[in-house]
């Protein structure tokens, strides 16, 4: 049976493991460990940059995303924000990620959000599908950015 919960710094082995994963599955990019372990541990020392939540099976973790936050003053609430969710590959397709949006969402409203937003890669269509199916949808802004 699956649960999802709030991550603790123990999770952090893992999340760092799947940030690592997807950086190269989807972006084909090497996360450096003393980049990425200290990024992660920085969420859990201050709650303010977000939060990770993770799903889970007999103890094993097998699923992870995190919060972030944005404050809204067109509706004096915050959007939270979906990022770095990763499914390891064997759970794929078999609604985890449905279970935390669904345990988020619900969390979120209990907390008084305006709202859940997430970007995805454009080519990636089979998450863009996923999305859909949950009654997200991608046609009111675009996303640009600059980065280091």
């Amino acid at each position: 049976m699956i649960t999802i919960r709030r991550a603790a710094p123990d999770d952090a082995p893992s999340i760092i493991s799947f940030q690592q994963a997807m950086a190269m599955e989807t972006e084909g990019v090497e996360l450096k460990s003393d980049v990425v372990t200290p990024g992660v541990m920085a969420v859990f020392r201050d709650p303010n940059k977000g939060q990770y939540f993770v799903a889970e099976e007999m103890g094993r973790v097998v699923a992870s995303l995190m919060i972030t936050y944005e404050w809204s003053d067109w509706r004096n609430a915050n959007i939270w924000w979906f990022q770095s969710v990763y499914v390891i590959p064997e759970y794929r397709r078999k609604g985890i990620f449905r279970m935390m949006y669904d345990h988020v969402k619900k969390e979120g409203m209990e907390c008084g959000i305006a709202g859940l937003r997430l970007y995805v890669e454009s080519e990636n269509t089979r998450a863009q599908k996923t999305y859909e199916a949950m009654g997200m949808n991608g046609n009111h802004y675009r996303t640009f950015e600059w980065m280091v």
